[in-house]
């Protein structure tokens, strides 16, 4: 199976960026498809955005469309989330998660999470 650590969350104010990576251990990373969620306080978990295996194909949530960006460097075994022109509704615990099947915005299809991150942005 794969460790999942996530890094790089913080505060920012509105319209600020940041950047989180997710770093892997264990399993050969690149045999996973890798998804971003993220779970605001009283809200239920939502998809964020996922990658293939070769990061040649994602998927993204409506709502990020266009402020956010995906990647992976399988080298590194390491998941990024670029998260630009952040909005206070982005503020939010954000996950990254892995699964040995294919592109889903369903969380119970990944199998294995990381602990999360803390992402507030202020107005």
């Amino acid at each position: 199976q794969v460790q999942l650590v996530e890094s790089g969350g913080g505060l920012v104010q509105a319209g600020g960026s940041l950047r989180l990576s997710c770093a892997a251990s264990g399993r050969t990373f690149s045999w996973y498809v890798m998804g971003w969620f993220r779970q605001a306080p009283g809200k239920e978990r939502e998809f964020v955005t996922a990658i293939s295996r070769t990061g040649g194909s994602t998927d993204y949530a409506d709502s990020v469309k266009g402020r956010f960006t995906i990647s992976r460097d399988n080298a590194k075994n390491t998941l990024y989330l670029q998260m630009n022109s952040l909005k206070p509704e982005d503020t939010a615990v954000y996950y990254c998660a892995a699964s040995g099947g294919r592109i889903s915005t369903k969380g119970n299809e990944y199998p294995y999470w990381g602990q999360g991150t803390q992402v507030t942005v202020s107005s």
